[in-house]
């Protein structure tokens, strides 16, 4: 088989690493790539959000199958143009996409499908959404409606500092994703991230996950795009597993094919655990970064097969199997540290050089996924964006893990780059 990848992140090299592990994968194709990625496959420099493009070098490349890793091009119809070509495709459509590209798409079909979630409100007015908040206690959860790279979700503790941010995104902070916003209350509890496989009908859940989104060590600090993850999760039980899939898994996949839309790819729930059970914080159209990671690592068997007939159909009755084939029973604890760019989430600097990335490689069951990286003319990694590696590693057991991900972070010579020292904080207390 040969399989084309969509992306240039630590989640598509993740994918890339393991896909090309797969018996049945003779050939791995990157778009753009990156400089890990092109250690596993010819990359293309192509933007993946040209269609016209996209469908120009798929024709010629010709693959078995496609997985797009990335939201962007997700929103802009990728999947849609691909499968009119008559190539499979491991991603959802435009219009259920819209699960991530629209917050407001989104929570109006929690209402109508009876999923839990935070009480909301969406806003195109200025002055209704200020006044909106004046109906509030706090914390303010404000979102920006459309993609904002993982940025668009701020938590305000008092009213001025929401009236003000409700403002900023409103007159421009986000561009267009932000001319319409989602004011939601404040959920308490613990958050837990979690993928399913599904071809619209049939579902694979995979081991919960949990990402670090804030920047600073004891979630201090602003929003990023995730600065470590670890799976399992403890904190998502068997029991709440059970109620995720029949309160907000089952009644959304249904829903949605009813509705003319079905779901296929990787269905991310952003899931709060609250004292009252399970309430989704958010839906995305594609895999975590750098939830990703974790996973890939810990599976221990092949994830192809479950990704090619998520694409084609037909999960429902090959679920027991293609679950025995990825050896979801044998899951390997597993955790990701992410090294950023000094100065991440704001503004950084490009072009530092990054050395020891072999080093950490060549320790026991760690793998670099590159993320923000490029090569210099002399061929040397240079970081080029905010998050710019994913140190991964597994163990026996979660503790094992972490300290073998931390020995790769250490490994890496980069005085640039910094990351947390706290990733699985909350399983490992």
């Amino acid at each position: 088989m040969k399989i084309l990848i969509v992306g240039s992140g630590g989640r598509e090299h993740a994918l890339a690493w393991k896909i090309k592990q797969s018996e049945i994968v003779d050939e791995v194709f990157c778009v753009p790539g990156n400089p890990g990625m092109d250690a596993i496959g010819p990359c293309f420099d192509v933007d993946p959000c040209d269609l016209h493009k996209m469908q120009e070098l798929v024709l010629q490349v010709s693959p078995d199958l496609i997985v797009v890793g990335p939201e962007a091009p997700l929103a802009a119809g990728l999947s849609d143009a691909l499968r009119a070509r008559g190539f499979d495709v491991f991603g959802p459509s435009e219009k259920a996409a819209q699960l991530e590209s629209s917050k407001a798409f989104s929570k109006d079909l929690m209402a109508k499908y009876e999923v839990p979630t935070a009480a909301y409100g969406r806003f195109t007015d200025l002055t209704e959404a200020l006044n909106h908040l004046e109906t509030m206690e706090a914390p303010y959860v404000i979102k920006a409606d459309g993609l904002a790279a993982g940025k668009g979700v701020v938590i305000c503790q008092t009213l001025e500092e929401a009236e003000n941010e409700v403002e900023a995104m409103m007159t421009g902070k986000f561009g267009d994703a932000s001319a319409e916003i989602v004011i939601e209350e404040f959920m308490e509890g613990e958050e837990a991230s979690i993928f399913v496989l599904t071809d619209g009908e049939g579902a694979i859940y995979l081991p919960a996950a949990q990402d670090h989104k804030r920047v600073g060590d004891g979630d201090t600090g602003p929003n990023t795009g995730g600065m470590g993850a670890y799976a399992p999760a403890p904190v998502v039980t068997p029991r709440m597993m059970e109620l995720i899939q029949a309160l907000i898994v089952e009644p959304m996949l249904s829903g949605m094919a009813e509705d003319e839309m079905p779901y296929q790819g990787v269905l991310y729930v952003g899931v709060m655990i609250t004292a009252s059970g399970p309430k989704v914080v958010e839906f995305n159209a594609r895999f975590g970064d750098p939830e990703c990671q974790v996973l890939m690592a810990g599976l221990p068997g092949d994830i192809v097969p479950a990704l090619l007939v998520c694409a084609t159909g037909g999960l429902v009755h090959a679920h027991a199997e293609l679950s025995n084939m990825m050896g979801l029973r044998e899951f390997q604890p597993s955790a990701c540290v992410v090294v950023a760019n000094e100065g991440y989430p704001g503004d950084y600097a490009k072009g530092s050089i990054i050395g020891g990335i072999a080093d950490a490689n060549a320790l026991e069951d760690v793998t670099v996924f590159h993320a923000g990286t490029d090569k210099d003319s002399d061929g040397k990694i240079i970081a080029v964006g905010g998050r710019v590696l994913g140190v991964t590693a597994t163990g026996e057991n979660l503790r094992e893990a972490v300290d073998r991900a931390y020995a790769g972070v250490d490994a890496i010579d980069w005085p640039q780059g910094f990351s947390r020292r706290d990733i699985a904080w909350r399983a490992l207390k």
